[in-house]
């Protein structure tokens, strides 16, 4: 299923095929949450600007509509009109943060609704039985993400038994594809890695979960308060451990500059909602780094966000309309400066794949890096 193309030092240019199409990596996941973008973007919209996979989560599509509710329209390729891959996170990290009061037993976790308060339990097999009705293409295994200021004991005890709960998630996706009602038989199952940013646990888990042969490899609960450097450095610990023939995935991660050092790491896919969470904020992302549209210094500039993008924001629309729509409070502002991150997300991981093609990632990297760095904005 997973092809390795070419390496660059660590950086892996790979292709995973799917049930749903062809996935061209590295790769960032456009984040649908709830099965949608948020900022009105449309499944035509992202497939204009350049967009492989779409990412939604188990947890809210469960309390919001009900997974038995998108099994029965067909799953979720056809509730959203999108032919293309999904994956679904496992709502594991959405239990753990979300949910207020909880009860972490070894059958699973038992919750409250964030929106209605209902008493909700999920464990392992449960989140396979979600993902399984929402027949994503790539689900996630259901696992404990522990606080980054947790202790080593907990640590230790939680990702043991984030294992456990691998191994009954591993053998329910085999049971329930092979059920004869089963909406996609051919669903992938990844794995995730846990341990806080202890070394020697990480690469203890990373050992344990690769021993298992599942489609690919997450690397979870970084993004959560730890420094960069600490990030980088449990990402050269673990991904060695896991099998170089099997996608590699940063969960929940990041800036530009955050995907460019994880893939020159050897991380294959990425997901984030810094690009349509700063988009409706105005934030939007250039080469020569981020730009404000609230700033008044916008009010009379007839230039497109950035010049040469062909996004559907740049190729139509100056910062003054953007900037007017935004302090409007018109949806069009969000949706345009949407539009645009995503764009410009889809954009770096192409010109990543090229420069990993022609042997020239980490020019390309120091170059991209320094350019955000330089500009940020400042005279834009």
């Amino acid at each position: 299923m997973y092809e390795l193309l070419k390496k660059d030092g660590a950086a892996k240019r790979g292709r995973l095929k799917t049930v749903h199409g062809v996935i061209e990596t590295p790769v960032f996941m456009n984040v649908g949450t709830a099965a949608a973008i948020k900022g009105a973007v449309a499944a035509t919209d992202l497939k204009e600007i350049g967009t492989q996979v779409e990412l939604s989560n188990t947890y809210h599509l469960h309390v919001r509509p009900g997974d038995k509710v998108v099994k029965k329209l067909g799953g979720l390729q056809k509730f959203m009109a999108w032919d293309r891959p999904i994956l679904t996170d496992s709502g594991g990290f959405q239990v753990f943060s979300l949910a207020g009061l909880r009860k972490i037993k070894e059958e699973g976790v038992y919750f409250h609704s964030h929106i209605d308060g209902r008493k909700i339990f999920m464990g392992p097999e449960e989140s396979m039985q979600i993902q399984s009705n929402l027949a994503s293409t790539i689900a996630m295994a259901f696992d404990e993400c522990p606080p980054s200021v947790a202790d080593r004991d907990y640590i230790e005890r939680s990702v043991d038994r984030t294992t456990r709960w691998l191994v009954r998630c591993k053998a329910e996706m085999e049971r329930l594809n092979h059920l004869p009602d089963t909406l996609n038989p051919r669903q992938l199952l990844f794995g995730i890695n846990q341990g806080g940013v202890y070394g020697d646990i990480r690469i203890r888990h990373a050992r344990e979960i690769a021993s298992l042969d599942l489609d690919g490899y997450a690397v979870g609960g970084l993004a959560v308060g730890e420094s960069h450097e600490e990030m980088y450095r449990v990402l050269e610990a673990v991904v060695p451990r896991l099998p170089e023939n099997k996608p590699a995935y940063l969960m929940g991660v990041g800036t530009p500059e955050n995907i460019l050092e994880a893939v020159d790491r050897g991380i294959d896919f990425f997901d984030c909602v810094y690009p349509s969470r700063n988009g409706r904020h105005g934030h939007v992302y250039t080469n020569r780094g981020k730009l404000n549209l609230f700033n008044a210094k916008y009010e009379l500039d007839m230039r497109p966000i950035e010049e040469g993008c062909r996004c559907p924001a740049c190729r139509s629309y100056s910062r003054a309309y953007i900037r007017h729509l935004l302090k409007a409070k018109e949806m069009l502002g969000m949706r345009l400066c949407v539009l645009h991150n995503l764009y410009f997300y889809n954009t770096m991981m192409a010109e990543i794949r090229k420069a990993i093609e022609e042997g020239g990632y980490k020019e390309y990297k120091t170059e991209k890096i320094a350019g955000m760095r330089q500009g940020n904005g400042a005279e834009l």
